[in-house]
């Protein structure tokens, strides 16, 4: 894989990393659902007028947009404001690399291994870890909205490879449409009308940047830019590189909001991290031998 490529890479996790805290400042002022369905609005719009339809069918789009855009990020934007903080929601997330390989086993019939058994104690471990930290960033609701969350991207996951879309940056666009509304309608439901009549007022400059953020940088060119790597370079090559997603997250944590990393947390987020290695790159790197070098690095979400 190319330098420039991996910077490239390297600078797409970090912004997905950093997500997490910029959905946080956002937040401040703004209702999670609210900032949801603005950012995906966006995503959408103007875009959809500028990129032709995929040929897929409508209940993929439509699935996706809903599980994608409410599921995951409406529910992770909750999550966050039910006190978990930015650093250890990115952490948590990654647990949908676990769902969705239990998911394809239900679904596509696809059998697990031994060391995908063993990510997954790990990884749990350090989930179990996460729950006895008592410095204020972790909460018992706030951990289970994220976990949620995993869940609804590990649905995803499998209804993007249902779909099998060839403009996977058109899917994305396409499928934003339909989750806006449900967003909206649902902060209606449990918030009434005060969110919305507020929203003059809480879209200060901090809260624009952050749905700018997430819309664009995040969302549109995180994508676009992940999945061309993924069409120049082995699978393999660029997913290790997803691993990079929690590291940035807590860094960005730590660097905007002053997160403590108490050693109890280290340990834990340490455990998570070992366990997706072991679970998504276990049997390559037995295979190869402990002298042997990772491949190039690449992939990710």
């Amino acid at each position: 894989m190319k330098k420039q490529h991996i910077l490239i890479a390297v600078a797409v996790t970090a912004i997905w990393g950093l997500n997490f805290s910029v959905i946080k400042i956002g937040l401040r002022s703004v209702d999670p659902l609210i900032l949801a369905g603005i950012r995906f609005t966006l995503c959408a719009l103007p875009a959809v007028f500028f990129l032709k339809r995929p040929q897929v069918p409508w209940r993929w789009t439509i699935g996706y947009g809903l599980i994608f855009g409410v599921g995951l990020w409406g529910v992770v934007n909750l999550g966050i404001q039910a006190g978990v903080s930015s650093g250890i929601a990115s952490l948590v997330l990654q647990f949908s690399a676990f769902l969705t390989i239990l998911l394809g086993a239900v679904v596509f019939r696809e059998s697990l291994s031994r060391y995908q058994y063993a990510g997954i104690a790990v990884a749990l471990a350090g989930l179990f870890s996460i729950m006895f930290v008592t410095d204020g960033t972790v909460t018992l609701v706030g951990v289970a909205l994220v976990l949620f969350g995993a869940v609804s991207w590990s649905v995803a996951n499998v209804i993007l490879k249902k779909a099998a879309p060839k403009e996977t940056l058109a899917f994305l666009v396409w499928s934003s449409l339909f989750s806006p509304i449900p967003l909206f309608l649902l902060d209606l439901v449990v918030n009434g009308t005060e969110g919305y009549t507020a929203l003059p007022q809480q879209m200060g400059w901090a809260a624009v940047a952050s749905i700018l953020f997430q819309a664009y940088p995040n969302t549109l060119l995180g994508y676009a830019v992940w999945n061309w790597l993924l069409r120049e370079y082995p699978v393999s090559t660029v997913a290790p590189l997803s691993l990079l997603v929690p590291v940035f997250g807590v860094l960005g944590s730590v660097l905007i909001f002053s997160e403590p990393l108490p050693p109890l947390k280290l340990v834990a987020g340490a455990l998570i991290v070992t366990g997706l290695v072991i679970g998504l790159y276990g049997k390559r790197l037995a295979g190869s031998g402990v002298t042997t070098r990772l491949p190039s690095m690449s992939r990710a979400r």
